[in-house]
């Protein structure tokens, strides 16, 4: 620091320039990291369960395979907005339909999809 510099203008970041306090927890961690892209898509799924109107599609198909209009119904939402809702959750791989005649059908994706949604219940309730 120069005389002139005031104090405040020079500080260290003791992160970066410290050694670590454990170095081999530092070191497995950094191994086990998983790489950017994967974090970056993990990141992206849980911003869709970061709607509430998403999260209630997931938990009326969680009770039950549901046509557009009987989601509409049972949330109290217009057929296009649950449409559009349901073409994020399929993108997402959190929700699939199946055709039968006219009609088309959707549940949750897997029993992934009801884990994830029952784990994060159990954590609001707790």
């Amino acid at each position: 620091m120069t005389p002139h510099e005031h104090p405040a203008e020079h500080k260290a970041n003791p992160a970066v320039e410290s050694a670590p306090l454990h170095p081999d927890a530092v070191e497995n961690v950094r191994a086990n990291l998983p790489d950017d892209e994967f974090l970056y898509d993990l990141a992206e799924l849980f911003k869709v369960f970061g709607d509430s109107t998403r999260i209630k599609v997931l938990f009326a198909l969680f009770e039950s395979e549901l046509c557009v209009g009987d989601i509409a119904q049972v949330l109290g939402l217009s057929q296009s907005a649950v449409s559009h809702q349901l073409r994020i959750l399929k993108q997402s791989k959190l929700v699939k339909f199946r055709r039968e005649g006219k009609a088309v059908y959707y549940s949750l994706d897997d029993d992934h999809v009801r884990s994830m949604l029952s784990m994060g219940a159990e954590h609001v309730e707790e």
